[in-house]
């Protein structure tokens, strides 16, 4: 490795390159840029950079292809992959193919610097060769999500696509957490065996426990043969226990012990049973408060707190819902043989304005509707569900577009929450509130904290602390 380490830029973007340099630059880093991939490799021949930043989608050899021939002949060296494309499958593609890290354009430039800081200093430390992605194992998901709290989640699913360990999903309802748990189960060793979900909550108590584990003929009233339950059918792959708060304490325990060690008995039944499944849990209650109030065992949240991802609800991910709704909009024609409607313009700013208290699952559900009730190809505003277009603002229907707008639905919003809500108003509403003007001028800001900073009348560091203090993933 050459003396002072350098660090090569990979991107056919020009401007990408030129931050990049500046950046490493300032930060006192030795850099060399290519337009191409094909001429990165062709000089790898003759040299080695410290660590290497390369997007995805160029002319010629693309990032993840580089990344592949990189890892095959220096598996110790950091790649990191950056896409203005980000999705799933290409997240989980770069660390299985021993991306050091996944970098979704727009970019934080301190957040790059930082990575490349990390890579830096792990190379020392690292001796194990990286695996090489295996095409055959990428299955396509409809996971969809730009917004920096899902590039956060596809990140994670990424890291963990070699890992077996207990993954427990937090987050509203109708935020997707099926469909993450499905991805985990599909990026993972255990992607050709079998993935079983259960909502715990959906079954009756005295019925759940030989749903998880079976029973045996004549264990009671109408046992009239052999079940076999959940996690038998689960063997060698994943089991999904949805809504996993309002699990009985009775079963709590049964449930402990099966994460422990793999055994239990089936109901009824004198010889216990063995079985090898990874479970994946998800709850949109508060664990640690059901701790302390003492109908959670304690012991099973911390085997289930493993890894924990927390999803983000709709409201914090504005800028996904056009293409969600195009997707589900997409899938609904399909379904019906149909072909696909589009929203207008006004219909599309009243789809961003709503706030989605269901969440995804929500946003899914209307698009069936608006599909099959609006008259036209093209979806408009009065073909919206009344509860979208009664939060709209007077300027999404070709009114005044009054200062007094907002207020009037933030005095509807704060009314409504007042009836329906114990938690205090503004402790509900100033978060809320402070995240969507963060995330406004981050989107405004391709991500350049520095300039949202000012544009949201803050300094640098005001702005650090409020997404530390928010909890914000961007």
């Amino acid at each position: 490795m050459n003396a002072v380490p350098e660090i090569w830029v990979i991107d056919d973007d020009r401007s990408i390159r030129w931050v990049l340099e500046k950046a490493l630059a300032q930060a006192k880093l030795t850099s060399h840029s290519f337009e191409t991939a094909d001429k990165a490799l062709a000089r790898l021949k003759r040299e080695r950079p410290a660590v290497i930043i390369t997007d995805i989608r160029m002319p010629g050899t693309d990032g993840l292809a580089l990344l592949e021939q990189v890892h095959a002949t220096y598996p110790q060296m950091p790649v990191i992959v950056m896409t203005a494309y980000a999705d799933l499958d290409r997240a989980v593609a770069a660390f299985q193919g021993g991306a050091f890290e996944y970098l979704p354009k727009p970019f934080d430039v301190d957040e790059a610097i930082a990575i490349v800081h990390r890579a830096l200093a792990k190379i020392s430390d690292d001796t194990t060769p990286a695996p090489v992605a295996d095409d055959s194992t990428r299955v396509s998901t409809n996971l969809i999500g730009g917004a920096p709290a899902m590039q956060e989640v596809f990140r994670a699913i990424g890291r963990l696509s070699k890992s077996n360990m207990t993954v427990l999903l937090t987050g509203e309802s109708g935020s997707g957490k099926e469909l993450i748990a499905r991805a985990l189960h599909r990026h993972s060793p255990r992607a050709n065996k079998p993935f079983i979900a259960l909502n715990t909550a959906a079954i009756p108590r005295e019925l759940l426990e030989s749903e998880l584990f079976g029973h045996e003929r004549g264990s009671f009233t109408g046992a009239t043969g052999q079940r076999v339950g959940r996690f038998e059918q689960a063997d060698g792959g994943t089991l999904f226990l949805d809504e996993i708060g309002d699990m009985p304490a009775e079963l709590q325990t049964r449930l402990l012990r099966v994460l422990a060690d793999g055994d239990f008995y089936r109901v009824g039944g004198h010889h216990p049973v063995h079985v090898d499944v990874r479970v994946i849990a998800a709850t949109h209650q508060d664990l640690e408060r059901r701790v302390r109030e003492g109908v959670f065992r304690e012991d099973l949240f911390h085997r289930l707190n493993v890894i924990r991802l927390q999803l983000p609800p709709l409201r914090d991910r504005v800028e996904d819902i056009p293409e969600l709704a195009e997707h589900f909009l997409r899938v609904t024609a399909q379904e019906l043989d149909v072909e696909p409607k589009r929203l207008s313009p006004r219909a599309l700013d009243a789809f961003r304005a709503f706030a989605w208290p269901g969440n995804v699952r929500q946003l899914e559900n209307v698009c069936r509707r608006v599909t099959i009730m609006a008259p036209s190809q093209t979806i408009e505003l009065h073909d919206l569900p009344k509860e979208l277009t009664a939060e709209a603002p007077a300027d999404l229907a070709g009114g005044d577009r009054s200062g007094a707008d907002w207020e009037v639905a933030l005095r509807r919003w704060a009314d409504n929450h007042a009836n329906s809500s114990p938690v205090p108003i503004l402790d509900e509403a100033v978060p809320r509130f402070e995240r969507l003007m963060i995330n406004v001028a981050l989107a405004r800001t391709q991500g350049r904290r520095h300039d949202a900073a000012r544009l949201l009348g803050w300094g640098r560091n005001t702005l650090t602390r409020k997404i530390k203090e928010l909890d914000m993933d961007v």
